[in-house]
């Protein structure tokens, strides 16, 4: 048995696993003091993990992937962890989170999209001035009137993540174009992609939650829709837009 003390979004989480992988998975978050909530890995809930891979691997039409208990612990970790963050006004949002002077731009988009390439153009076009927050799964955190947007080590396969927070400036959500255009979209619009990336935990208080804080974010933070090519000029076209 692993025991661990991680900090993610503020929150102090005790985490009892089975393996050792998580706790090399996050050893940049490694913290102390008194756990403001804990998580324990059973064999049930790898099982979880390994039935939900297999069900999205059938829904994408592709071979079913075979993981080892250990890496899908990792998986069972954060699930259960930010089951529990939805209470503290916490979600995890799919996209990837980069910041420029401080402030943080989450791009997502349908698999395969290219978020992960778009936010290597800001790299490449703002140097220095850009840090990427998380690649994949950073955390929200939602206040009264704004976000908070948080790295963690769960940060996709290119491992890219920081762990820093930085106000959320916007959500832009993505599509492959072949000229590069941005425009300002409504909650209406924007929100049925905020749904379908966010974590939706079975339970259903947890639910209801869950569609408060997506609803909170939507009504308080700016919202874009970004056509785009995989030319650098996307990056300043993007930055430009949301910047105006």
């Amino acid at each position: 048995m692993s025991r661990y003390i991680l900090k993610l979004a503020e929150k102090i989480i005790e985490v009892n696993c089975i393996y050792e992988s998580a706790e090399i998975l996050c050893k940049d978050y490694i913290s102390e003091g008194i756990p403001d909530f804990s998580v324990t890995i059973t064999s049930e809930d790898i099982d979880y993990e390994r039935m939900k891979s297999v069900s999205e691997d059938i829904k994408e039409g592709i071979p079913i992937r075979r993981f080892s208990d250990s890496y899908l612990e990792t998986l069972a970790v954060y699930r259960k962890i930010c089951n529990e963050l939805i209470l503290c006004n916490t979600i995890l949002f799919h996209g990837s989170a980069v910041s420029v002077d401080g402030k943080g731009y989450i791009f997502t988009a349908r698999s395969g999209t290219g978020k992960s390439t778009h936010t290597r153009l800001w790299r490449e076009y703002f140097g220095e001035r850009a840090v990427m927050i998380n690649d994949d799964k950073p955390l929200i955190r939602i206040c009264e009137a704004d976000a908070l947007v948080y790295g963690t080590p769960w940060d996709g396969k290119h491992r890219l993540s920081s762990n820093t927070s930085v106000p959320l400036k916007a959500i832009c959500i993505l599509e492959r174009g072949e000229e590069n255009n941005i425009e300002k979209i409504s909650r209406a619009s924007a929100y049925p992609m905020l749904l379908q990336q966010v974590n939706r935990p079975d339970d259903a208080l947890k639910m209801k939650k869950t569609l408060e804080l997506i609803d909170s974010l939507a009504d308080n933070t700016e919202l874009y829709k970004l056509r785009c090519n995989m030319n650098i000029s996307a990056a300043e076209t993007a930055f430009n837009g949301m910047n105006k």
